[in-house]
């Protein structure tokens, strides 16, 4: 049976009291009934936020724009971090009510928060997930979601065992012109679809450490809580300013580092969201997968008509369409050419992919970037980065998620946690 939780939402939705078995009016002040300009309760999600740095602090701002959401909490390895989220939103709500804390136990366990937003580095993202929807948050994730196979299959099983809305910050999936190269590729416009094409950085990561560093007061900047379940190593202050990037034990690779969001937007285009491609031929710079249909999809990082990072292109037997972060679109042939526009919300804007993810809270909805397809997209990514790394062709059950016939490339579905964390 799942654990009942009366949060604050359920709580002030409640629009009667019982008095002596009579159900009445409840008598609640103007400003818990939306008077005087304020929010009422039940339309006021309360938010705390996990690893909140730069493309956190952003999502974060978005978060601020909508009046209805109080943010109540942060927690930050770094102090620095986390005391400068605690002031903006406490300068932004009037009030010092804002907690701030190194432990994401501390705004996982308060009962007074309904959602959570995390963009910690991607070695945590899989795990805090885990931990949010345990306990009963909704969750707003940053992308790459998982570092593995095994993690996407597990971040999938555990947020729909417990219920919850769960947006990844797969953000294009929100935005017009990707919507409408998409709308193109699955109503027929392109014809028959044989290949989709997906925007991928350099595939290759190190396994070289940073030189040692004194390592501060794990008040000022927890080091061993930053590294998670990754093994242990020295400190280094470049770590904390996104060298971890390019590292293999925090990092997933350059497929993984924009596949997570072009990969993806090539399986909706196939409308492959429940699958993943069964082949992997490793190129220098990439990968090309089969899927089961025919479809091609084409992982590389050259080749593009500057439509901007992140591109994608879909190729049908009758056309063809490129798109990319600039909002541009360049379509072929001449017959298509009234499809094409110019969209005002670029790649990086993460404003309507947040509305959508607090209309899904409001409705119990399925938010566009749902953990299912997400662990697809991210599957796919692993392992064409797998097939890559061992420089060979695999097959892939999608079905059974293994590799056919390969155990080295099974053993590498899955990474060792360090002792004492766990999903």
């Amino acid at each position: 049976m799942k654990k009942f939780n009366l949060t604050r939402r359920r709580f002030f939705s409640l629009s009667a009291i019982v008095v002596g078995g009579i159900a009445a009016p409840a008598l609640v002040p103007a400003g818990a009934r939306g008077l005087n300009g304020t929010v009422a309760p039940p339309n006021r999600p309360t938010m705390g936020g996990i690893g909140l740095g730069g493309r956190g602090g952003y999502v974060f701002d978005c978060f601020l724009k909508h009046p209805e959401v109080q943010f109540l909490a942060v927690a930050d390895t770094w102090i620095w971090r986390r005391e400068n989220v605690k002031q903006r939103a406490n300068a932004h709500h009037g009030n010092n009510d804002c907690l701030s804390t190194r432990f994401m136990e501390e705004v996982l366990d308060r009962q007074d928060i309904d959602m959570v937003l995390i963009a910690t580095g991607d070695r945590w993202h899989t795990m805090v997930t885990c931990m949010a929807a345990k306990a009963g948050k909704d969750i707003y994730c940053e992308k790459p979601c998982s570092l593995t196979i095994e993690e996407s299959l597990i971040l999938a099983e555990t947020v729909d065992r417990y219920g919850r809305v769960y947006q990844a910050g797969t953000q294009r999936r929100s935005i017009e012109n990707f919507q409408t190269a998409i709308h193109l590729a699955q109503s027929g416009k392109l014809g028959k679809l044989t290949a989709v094409h997906a925007h991928t950085l350099p595939p290759g990561t190190s396994h070289d450490w940073l030189e040692a560093e004194p390592e501060p007061k794990p008040e000022e900047l927890d080091w061993d809580r930053w590294l998670g379940g990754c093994p242990r190593r020295s400190f280094n202050m470049g770590y904390i300013f996104g060298k971890w990037r390019g590292c293999y034990d925090f990092h997933g690779g350059g497929i993984l580092e924009w596949g997570s969001h072009t990969i993806d937007l090539c399986q909706i285009a196939n409308q492959a969201d429940d699958t993943v491609p069964i082949r992997y031929e490793p190129t220098p710079g990439g990968c090309v997968a089969t899927y089961e249909n025919g479809v091609k999809l084409v992982m590389r990082e050259e080749g593009w008509n500057g439509m901007g990072t992140c591109s994608v292109r879909f190729e049908g037997t009758d056309g063809w369409v490129e798109t990319g972060d600039t909002g541009r679109m360049i379509i072929g042939p001449e017959s298509l050419l009234a499809e094409n526009k110019v969209c005002p919300e670029v790649g990086t804007s993460a404003d309507s992919h947040v509305q959508n993810f607090l209309d899904c809270v409001r409705t119990r909805q399925t938010a566009r970037s749902h953990p299912k397809a997400v662990a697809q997209s991210h599957i796919a990514s692993h392992a064409a980065y797998i097939a890559w790394q061992l420089g060979t062709v695999l097959d892939y059950d999608p079905v059974k998620n293994e590799f056919i016939g390969n155990a080295e490339a099974n053993r590498m579905k899955s990474r060792a946690l360090r002792h004492g964390w766990h999903y």
